[in-house]
């Protein structure tokens, strides 16, 4: 069931109002999770290998979106075994019952110690110490109560060896995360591979099933399957997949990993998440997978998705940080380590990097915007980079008396150009732009063009300009999307200040 071609390019003329182009979260944001509570809704999102992990979301309308936090502030919580690009935290579910938040999730980074289950009375915090489900290890971990009060479990199971074994179920205790029974497989989905991301609703009289089936790239669908009781067994819907955008020229691809929501007025929602590719054949995306919504009706017994429900206001992404005060801005992560380990506040004002060499080394924030600026004012010695994973990057360091362009894709790094530093200070700039070349048959453009810039006193020279494609998922690979990070090859050296600015028109 899907809109008219006609329908999909009037969204697409204006992309910053329709929600069937313009995510509520853009940038890197993927396997939305959300719920309610009187009039408030609440949304979390994976976050990898960044930490603090999952952050989450407040809004009253369903369209405006306030960061309040994020769940895994500790690394009991988010334990770093195995560390590296695409580890760590996985799809999630975010949940409400009996006056308590539930969150789980899968935690790749400790995969053996199965899904990781934390709880709170406020969804801005404190989130209670982890409570591990060893007995069941895979991804993308379901909570559901049925009117008894008891919790069901579902999830995905999966290894890194044979890959994904299906769907299952089992009763659990949540105090222990001990499984109540042995575990039983429920709905596989509809013959799609990768069925995964289950969510378990119970409404009106059917106990409902999504999945996530077709793999998260361009093949993407939401499946649904409905029975009378949590455990099945399961009748698919008669025109699964219920939403998807494969094999269409649709300006939003790979969508999928839904959930489902009621509001207070009785109308339903569904968030999910959507990659928006750029550039030539096939298409690059580098804001990684984003989250949208869409409105929901019932059709037959059956969720029917509506993408154009929606009209979603400009948001705010700009920001600027001196670096003032105790703590980070929320927006600040780091890849494998600890904020306070990679940074330290210096005396007069900035931030100071003590190590430098590892990704752990620097400070990242999400890029939001497809046109962008982002500076760094620098004192001796720092570094601004675009990065989408520790072997696909671009930067500038100033390292005491030179400016260095430098870019790194795979095993190769590359000086593009560097030039004498003659004062203290300089401003560094990575800006992303519109591509100069045409795309295929006539040129080659990528998603945008990276310039690299700096400004020593006498205003910005540009010193290196780089296809945008090696800084997106289609190349790099993986699940994440582009951060820009800071740090310094030199303790010495001070960052004074970054400043993050939407280009868009």
């Amino acid at each position: 069931m899907s809109d008219s071609t006609a329908e999909i390019q009037l969204a697409a003329t204006n992309p910053a109002a329709n929600g069937a182009v313009q995510p509520i979260l853009p940038g890197f944001y993927p396997d939305p999770t959300i719920c309610r509570v009187g009039d408030d809704f609440y949304l979390a999102t994976s976050s990898f290998e960044y930490f603090p992990g999952a952050p989450i979301f407040h809004s009253r309308d369903l369209v405006s979106w306030t960061q309040i936090g994020n769940i895994l502030t500790t690394r009991e919580q988010f334990r770093l075994t195995t560390p590296g690009p695409s580890t760590g935290i996985y799809g999630s579910t975010l949940r409400h019952h009996d006056g308590t938040f539930w969150f789980i999730t899968t935690n790749v980074s400790d995969f053996e110690s199965g899904q990781v289950i934390v709880h709170a009375d406020d969804p801005r915090g404190p989130w209670s110490e982890p409570v591990f489900v060893p007995d069941a290890t895979g991804i993308d971990p379901d909570l559901s109560w049925d009117d008894d009060g008891q919790c069901f479990l579902t999830w995905h199971v999966l290894d890194f060896i044979v890959g994904g074994q299906g769907i299952r179920q089992a009763r659990i205790d949540l105090e222990t995360g001990t499984l109540v029974g042995p575990d039983y497989p429920v709905w596989q989905g509809s013959g799609m591979q990768a069925a995964e991301g289950p969510h378990l609703y119970h409404v009106g009289a059917y106990w409902y099933i999504l999945l996530a089936e077709g793999g998260t790239e361009r093949g993407h669908c939401v499946t649904a399957a409905r029975a009378t009781s949590p455990s099945g067994p399961f009748e698919p819907c008669p025109w699964n997949p219920i939403f998807t955008h494969r094999s269409t020229s649709h300006p939003v691809q790979s969508v999928g990993h839904a959930d489902l929501v009621e509001g207070p007025d009785g109308r339903w929602a569904v968030v999910y998440l959507g990659a928006r590719p750029r550039g030539s054949t096939p298409g690059f995306h580098v804001l990684g997978r984003e989250t949208f919504i869409a409105g929901v009706t019932w059709a037959d017994g059956w969720p029917v998705i509506d993408e154009y429900q929606f009209e979603i206001p400009p948001g705010e992404t700009s920001f600027r940080d001196e670096f003032l005060g105790g703590s980070f801005d929320q927006r600040w992560v780091v890849a494998d380590g600890e904020p306070e380990d990679a940074s330290a506040r210096d005396a007069r004002g900035g931030i100071a990097f003590p190590r430098s060499g590892a990704a752990s080394d620097m400070l990242y924030t999400r890029v939001r915007d497809f046109e962008w600026t982002a500076d760094a004012v620098i004192e001796s010695a720092g570094e601004l980079r675009l990065l989408i994973d520790d072997r696909h990057w671009c930067g500038i360091i100033v390292d005491r008396d030179c400016v260095r362009a430098v870019l790194h894709v795979g095993d190769m790094q590359l000086e593009l150009a560097s030039v004498a530093l003659p004062a203290t200070i300089a401003t560094v700039r990575l800006r992303a732009s519109p591509p100069r070349s045409a795309p295929v048959p006539f040129g080659s453009a990528g998603p945008d063009d990276i310039t690299l810039s700096v400004d020593t006193g006498d205003g910005f020279t540009e010193l290196a300009r780089v296809d945008g494609r090696y800084f997106s998922t289609e190349v790099a690979a993986g699940f994440t999307g582009r951060m820009l990070a800071i740090g310094s090859p030199d303790a010495r050296g001070r960052i004074i200040s970054f400043e993050y600015s939407s280009d868009a028109a």
